[in-house]
């Protein structure tokens, strides 16, 4: 009977909560888990890193376009997000910290404030993203809000368009201000097309300045927005266009990104509510977490680049 109980005694072997069959302990697990996020993060950067190349491949051979462009989104907006995610890593942070504590309630807590500031920052895309759909600066034809002409602005188009492409390369400040007021007509958009109604502050800065002998044009801009030596507005809304492609890709891509982030946050809830994270297991957590921090450490890359950009030639931007 004595050698029956030590053969039973020595076949039990004691397996940590959260511990997987195919892993010997702990340890190996925990170090196995963060490879995987650590590798995984690094192909996200490389992704990324791809999109911030291409930016700033454009951004360095039209700069006034894309100043232009950056004026015109709100900074407000995308200042409250900056904020709003920085403070959700720090819930995110405390939800890590509390799981290694044992502490199920303020896990829970924690996890909920992240998820709420989470929630508000995909709000606040929506807002700007309704916003540009409004106004025409979806660059993509038939993904803008449409409108049907008026007899009177019917009526008024042929007039503008031949003023459009007659605009001087340097010109008084008079001409400048009745093109903005032009800029500035009623929105009329009736197939849903990229339109640029906000005139072109920057650019006429930047002309201001090349009088008084600076140069602010690239060689790829004197080129790009001129059409047989006078400033074709055409050409600039196009140069303005690919920074609205770049904007809503890397937005687009990052918004994806947080939505990931929360189907993530919401089973962590589900399993924090359940006790299922303590001193010994809180691995999922510690992972979520990293991801978490990522996916805000790329929109603090985002925000100087795709808001503050260019603000130097306005006081404070065109808003």
């Amino acid at each position: 009977m004595s050698q029956h109980a030590d053969t039973h005694h020595e076949e039990f072997h004691y397996h940590a909560p959260g511990l997987q069959h195919q892993f010997e302990d702990m340890k190996q697990q925990e170090e196995s888990v963060s490879i995987g996020m650590w590798m995984f993060l690094v192909q996200e950067i490389m992704f990324f890193g791809g999109l911030f190349t291409a930016y700033l491949v454009f951004r360095s051979r039209f700069p006034l376009a894309f100043a232009e462009a950056s004026n015109h989104l709100n900074a407000f907006w995308g200042g409250l997000n900056t904020l709003v995610l920085i403070v959700s890593s720090l819930t995110m942070a405390l939800a890590v910290f509390y799981a290694q504590r044992g502490n199920r309630n303020m896990q829970v807590i924690m996890i909920i404030l992240t998820m709420i500031f989470g929630a508000t920052f995909l709000g606040v895309k929506v807002i700007e993203y309704t916003d540009k759909y409004n106004t025409g600066l979806v660059p993509v034809t038939g993904w803008n809000k449409k409108t049907k002409k008026n007899a009177e602005q019917h009526a008024a188009e042929p007039a503008k368009k031949e003023q459009a492409f007659t605009l001087p390369l340097i010109e008084t400040s008079a001409a400048a201000s009745a093109a903005t007021e032009e800029h500035a007509a009623p929105y009329v958009n009736p197939k849903g097309e990229f339109q640029w109604n906000s005139g072109r502050h920057v650019f006429d800065y930047a002309i201001e300045k090349e009088k008084g002998g600076k140069a602010y044009l690239t060689e790829a801009e004197r080129v790009g927005y001129f059409s047989q030596g006078e400033f074709d507005p055409n050409k600039y809304r196009d140069k303005i266009r690919i920074f609205y492609y770049i904007y809503f890709v890397m937005t687009g891509l990052h918004a994806l990104h947080m939505i990931i982030g929360l189907g993530l946050m919401s089973w962590l809830l589900w399993a924090a509510f359940r006790g299922s994270f303590g001193p010994e297991y809180f691995a999922p957590v510690e992972m979520s977490g990293l991801y978490w921090h990522f996916v805000d450490i790329v929109w603090i890359f985002l925000f100087p680049l795709l808001y503050l950009l260019g603000r130097h030639f306005l006081a404070g931007g065109t808003h």
